[in-house]
């Protein structure tokens, strides 16, 4: 299929919605008490993990509620932890509203970031530690975030959890372009944010997304539903 001088977006803020789902949909059954215990390889708990993806996807939200986003370094929220070694967060959840009250949290969180990229200018860029980001690249943030620490969460709980193969493979399309696919898109997105190692390739200690927005892109809003264009699948690599 040939592409079309305007392509449409990887990602939206329905991946986004579809990203914070999968999350709630395999956390929701988790007993209150492993909610405080270790995530995975995380110096986090379950309940600190969750609330940093929350953090996440709102303050990323944020940033297009801006008029000229570029133009503001940092929304002056204040920054705190609950305690030493624990998440630095602008939000943080209810304890006495338990584990259904800080789902409920991430639900509206990425609600708001799903709204604001899908209504934002698709070129509009803010800021990011990793270098400014267009709307479609902090929807991928947004996704990334949500399934590799909701990963954490269920890795140390000893649950078998995968998220769609689509959508991981468009975070990893738009997110780290340079990465090839090996095995499957969720094991690559995996390895490519420093969860895991592969037969063929050990495990990252140092990593970060490419979050500028892609050379010779200019994206337009996709009609709900569509699928990703077949001109830009990422095929399997044995690389």
């Amino acid at each position: 299929m040939a592409q079309s001088a305007e392509p449409t977006l990887l990602v939206s803020g329905e991946h986004v919605r579809q990203a914070v789902a999968c999350c709630v949909d395999v956390l929701e059954d988790i007993p209150a008490a492993q909610w405080h215990e270790r995530a995975g390889g995380l110096e986090w708990t379950s309940w600190e993990t969750v609330e940093h993806v929350a953090d996440d996807l709102l303050t990323y939200a944020m940033r297009f509620g801006l008029a000229r986003p570029i133009a503001v370094p940092r929304v002056p929220l204040r920054i705190s932890s609950d305690r030493p070694g624990g998440p630095a967060n602008v939000i943080f959840g209810d304890q006495e509203a338990g584990p259904p009250g800080l789902l409920t949290v991430v639900q509206a969180c990425g609600g708001l970031l799903a709204a604001a990229v899908d209504t934002a200018d698709p070129t509009a860029l803010a800021p990011h530690v990793f270098g400014a980001s267009d709307p479609e690249g902090f929807a991928a943030m947004g996704i990334v975030e949500t399934l590799v620490h909701t990963y954490d969460v269920v890795q140390g709980l000893n649950r078998a959890w995968e998220p769609p193969q689509d959508l991981c493979e468009r975070v990893l399309t738009r997110l780290f372009p340079d990465v090839p696919v090996t095995g499957t898109a969720w094991s690559t997105l995996l390895w490519a944010t420093g969860r895991i190692e592969t037969p063929d390739r050990p495990r990252r200690k140092d990593w970060r997304w490419h979050g500028a927005p892609l050379a010779g892109r200019r994206p337009v809003r996709r009609q709900s539903g569509s699928a990703l264009p077949t001109s830009q699948h990422r095929p399997p690599s044995d690389g």
